[in-house]
């Protein structure tokens, strides 16, 4: 729709909304929801998206059905209404280290004069991406050789990125990353691959 190729988003929406009337799963359904309100600009869509991605793990598709609520809001001028959904956004990727997404939302809630707050006080803003990356593949539960083996890395630097970000993160065992909701994977619903 952005690029001005309005026949092939109806061609890819009517495929897309099929697959996801045949599975009937909210997420599926929110999706859809969302990819309709682009093409067809309809307000209730929107709503409908946010309203079945609420409380799925589906978190990206959760944040992203906000912020494009939330842009389109603001374009309508109805700049009250659209701060909850591009604050709501822009938390969601901040909290899930998904970066790019989160700065067009932080950009959006300042073209309506507010200013998104930093998050500066998760892991990933203190961790190289190469320790981040571990952290999270060791929360899961791998162990270093695993680690290295899907990183083409030696068990011994993974070991040494374990070493620093331990010290970054004021921790000492695995079994404390773990414990660190700031180093979830970015959707529960889904294998850290």
């Amino acid at each position: 729709m952005r690029c001005g190729e309005h026949a092939a988003a109806v061609a890819a929406l009517e495929s897309l909304t099929e697959r996801t009337e045949a599975c009937g799963t909210p997420s599926g359904l929110g999706i859809a929801a969302y990819a309709r309100a682009l093409v067809t600009g309809a307000e209730n869509d929107y709503r409908e998206a946010v309203a079945h991605l609420t409380g799925t793990p589906m978190l990206p598709y959760r944040a992203r059905a906000h912020l494009l609520y939330g842009e389109w809001l603001r374009r309508q001028g109805r700049r009250q209404d659209c701060r909850p959904h591009l604050r709501t956004a822009h938390e969601l990727f901040s909290g899930a280290g998904i970066e790019a997404f989160g700065r067009r939302a932080a950009d959006e809630l300042r073209a309506t004069g507010e200013t998104a707050r930093s998050r500066t006080d998760h892991a990933r803003d203190q961790l190289t991406m190469q320790e981040l990356h571990i952290a999270r593949l060791v929360a899961t539960g791998a162990t270093s050789k695993e680690v290295a083996a899907r990183l083409f890395l030696s068990p011994r630097t993974v070991d040494t990125h374990l070493r620093n970000l331990y010290r970054k993160l004021g921790i000492n065992s695995r079994r404390q990353l773990r414990d660190r909701p700031d180093l979830r994977p970015v959707d529960q619903g889904l294998s850290a691959t």
